[in-house]
This record gives C-alpha cells, structure tokens and sequence, in this order.
C-alpha cells in the first residue's frame, strides 16, 4: 500500500498577512507528524507510549503569534545555526558582517532567519518538501540559497528530516531542526479550527494520555560522542574539543540528565545547563546516518534514537524557558521542560579552519539527513 499523501488545515496568518498551513503525516505505526509552513516548524510529534497512548512529545504553541516571539520553537534553522562570533567571520579573504541577536553575536541566522519565513510545501507520498530562497545579503550572507527540507515519515513511525541546499555565490549554510523533546509527552495540540487562528489537524491529542509531564530531568540519555566544544560565557566554542572522560559531558553510557546537572561544574553553572555541541564519533560513511545520541523516558516507555549525517549534535535543555510561553492546553513551560538534541556542523565553524567546513560554493550540493526513530514501537531498545 503506498504511503498515504499528507493533508493540510488553515493555522492562521503570519506576520505579513500571508496564510500558514498546517501539514499532517500519519505512519501504520500510530506516529503523526504535524509541520508549519512558518518556520517549517515541526509543531506536533504524536508518539505512542508503552500502552499504545498517544501524545504529542515536541512542546507546541497555541497560534503564530507565539512562534514569532518564541526562541525557535520545533522550527527549522538557517542560514546558519547556533552562533558566529562577533557578528562576522572571513570568507575567501572577504570580512562578512551579520546583524546581532544574542550578546554580539549572531543566533541562528539571525533575527529574521529561516525560522521567521513562509516555506512553499508539496505534499508527497508519506513526506512533505519544504522549499525556501534566501537572496543574496540575505541577514548579511553572501549569495542566494535554494533550500529544501522533506519531511518523510515511515511506515515503522522514523521521522526522517533531509536537507539540501544550493548557491550562486561561495557562502556558508548550516542547517538542523530546533524541536523541543519531552517524551513524557508534551500538551495535546488542539484541533485545527478549535481555537481561530490556532490549531492544528483532526487527530491532535485523540488520546488525552500523560502530556503536562514536566521536567526531562528524569529522562535518560546517551550521546555517541567522546568530545565536546566548551564555551565561553556568551556560548561561543574556546579552546579545542575537550574530552568528555570524567566530566558532566559524559553520556557514551545512557544515565539521566539531570546527574550530569548535579556536577558543580563552570561549564553547566554558565548556561543554567546543557547548552553545548558534541562532537560525533566519526561516521563510517558520512552518506550514511548513524547514532547520534538515544534519549529514553521510563515513565512512558519511549524511546527516541537520532541518528544523523552530521558531525555534531547540540544538546540544549531549555534552560532559558522561564515560564512566560505557553502551550495549546495553557501549560507553561519552564526550564528543562524540554531538550533539544539540534543535529548540525559545529558553532561558529567559519572562523574556525580546524573545524568540518559549512562553505558551500556553487556547482555544490548541501546534503544532510536526520532521523528520529523510535525503536520501542518495535519492542526493543537500540
């Protein structure tokens, strides 16, 4: 049987008036998707726990307005994510300069970056590409990008993300998703229509299971990585990839969160947290996704494994959510209720030449795949 097309509902209008839809992906094995056109937000994820009960595990917002003022909520990022130091970096011997959105530097392409548009969608057979173009300038970078995003959801419930790009003139692209996990289960989204402008499609919190779960400091994690970039205060990598042997930054065995928190270490007081870059071991194929890092929830029984091309993942544990966001159901959202596991190059590679490249010059083609699998519907663990 080939794979259902996905189906769209209104979710209101962005800033500029233009319509955002709101696009559903079903899978046989009871996983949803729900993606905006603004942002290219992943704005639902419904996973079923242990029981069969289905919740959406990405925190969600209630209409466009809150996306617009939120900190990247389940959007996609670009042209460049996580941070650039200063605000500028040298490309072929040519200074660039970027406007500034977080402490004198620039955050994810800045403060209108892809996370602010309007993506063009076409519905496939169990996926939906998202197509953008960046003009040349676009926040300070140089030269117009073509950018898709297909979002493919599998008959086993894999949420498959795949990025390419392409330019006219030598610049750099750095791509990846900003979903918030909780695999306790976030809010049920609403219905699309059952609320105005907000909403999302038909389905959207059927099951009325665990969501308003709290914190992910009880979830376990494992990242297969043996390095990680410190940072300075403002977040920017110092220094060369640190080991991550006898430090809070140890997860190559699966333990919770929240015992790494417990470490009275500089780097974890300095961002309230986890806010830091792993560096992935080496892929055997870089064409290839393999594991990046496995997050579980004993509660619910969930399971999320990422797998990815890239050579690293961020690991945020929204420290920076003080309660003033809130979700469809009115649950407001507080400091590591969520963790982001943002699969991406390393932060501010353009000035670093040590650093995996993120320049792209033209004739080349950006290719990048994350999935997101989630091995307990199986009935196993990876």
């Amino acid at each position: 049987m080939p794979a259902p097309v996905p189906h769209c509902s209104p979710f209101g209008n962005a800033p500029d008036g233009q319509p955002v839809e709101c696009w559903r992906l079903e899978s046989a094995a009871g996983v949803a998707a729900e993606i905006l056109t603004y942002g290219g937000t992943l704005h639902a994820l419904h996973v079923p726990d242990r029981e069969g009960r289905s919740d959406s595990v990405v925190l969600s917002l209630p209409d466009v307005a809150a996306y617009h003022g939120s900190p990247f909520f389940g959007a996609l990022v670009g042209r460049y994510a996580n941070r650039i130091a200063g605000a500028r970096f040298l490309l072929d011997g040519r200074l660039h300069r970027l406007p500034v959105n977080d402490r004198g530097h620039t955050l994810h392409g800045g403060p209108d970056g892809f996370h602010h548009r309007l993506w063009k969608a076409e519905p496939l057979p169990g996926a939906l590409r998202l197509t953008l173009h960046s003009p040349d300038g676009d926040m300070g970078f140089p030269g117009a990008v073509d950018v898709s995003a297909t979002y493919a959801l599998g008959a086993d419930g894999t949420l498959a993300l795949s990025f390419e790009a392409r330019t006219d003139r030598t610049t750099v692209v750095n791509l990846t998703n900003h979903a918030y996990f909780n695999l306790a289960g976030a809010e049920p989204a609403e219905p699309a229509g059952a609320s105005g402008a907000s909403g999302a499609s038909g389905a959207s919190g059927a099951s009325g299971a665990s969501g308003a779960s709290g914190s992910i400091l009880r979830h376990v994690l494992r990242v297969d990585a043996d390095a990680f970039l410190p940072v300075s205060t403002e977040s920017i990598p110092w220094g060369p990839e640190q080991r991550v042997a006898g430090t809070p930054f140890d997860f190559t065995t699966a333990r919770p969160i929240s015992e790494g928190l417990r470490v009275p270490d500089p780097q974890v007081k300095s961002a309230d947290g986890y806010d830091h870059c792993w560096v992935l071991r080496p892929p055997a194929n870089p064409e290839v996704p393999r594991t990046a890092a496995v997050l579980h929830d004993p509660g619910s029984g969930r399971t999320l494994e990422v797998r990815t091309t890239e050579p690293g993942i961020q690991v945020y544990t929204a420290n920076q959510l003080d309660g003033s966001l809130t979700g469809p159901g009115g649950r407001s959202y507080g400091p590591h209720d969520a963790v982001c596991l943002e699969t991406q190059h390393l932060p501010d590679s353009p000035n670093h030449r040590e650093y995996p490249s993120t320049v792209l010059r033209p004739g080349e083609v950006l290719h990048s795949r994350t999935e997101f699998r989630f091995p307990h519907l199986a009935g196993s663990r990876p």
